[in-house]
């Protein structure tokens, strides 16, 4: 048996992490109606920042940009879409069906606010990249020092 060394941050990471995720979906409107809706998949989602904007990835694969609706209210990122199932063929027999379909929704709280009319989205090779340029007053600038007198 081999040993492994226990990281209590490692634990914790993933506890933050699995409670990121409930809470992402709790507040989902869809979240208390049995999920009939929009419980099928949920894309893997990436979102990062630097000092002029965000960014948000998603995996969309199989998708094309007009099965994707992007929306952002009260600083609210909203992302839905559906992805199709092909036509069932009832001369094929499966062993093994592990690709999901159906709508999905996810939404990201912006921390700080952003510039609507400045938000850049781009399609390519089934990923959605998502550009989100922060306001000017939350930009961080450098401030000059006077010498005094």
């Amino acid at each position: 048996m081999k040993i492994a060394r226990w990281s209590p941050q490692r634990d914790l990471f993933g506890l933050q992490s699995e409670m990121n995720r409930l809470f992402e979906n709790f507040f989902d409107p869809d979240f208390f109606r049995g999920g009939e809706q929009f419980d099928s998949w949920l894309p893997k989602m990436d979102v990062s920042e630097n000092d002029q904007a965000f960014r948000v990835d998603l995996e969309l694969p199989g998708l094309s940009k007009e099965d994707i609706n992007l929306s952002l209210q009260d600083n609210i990122l909203t992302i839905e879409g559906e992805r199709k199932q092909e036509a069932e063929n009832k001369e094929i027999n499966y062993h093994r069906v592990e690709r999901t379909y159906g709508k999905f929704l996810r939404r990201f709280s912006l921390p700080t606010l952003v510039q609507a009319d400045k938000i850049d989205a781009e399609f390519k090779d089934g990923i959605l990249h998502i550009t989100l340029p922060k306001a000017e007053e939350v930009k961080p600038r450098k401030i000059s020092i006077k010498a005094g007198k």
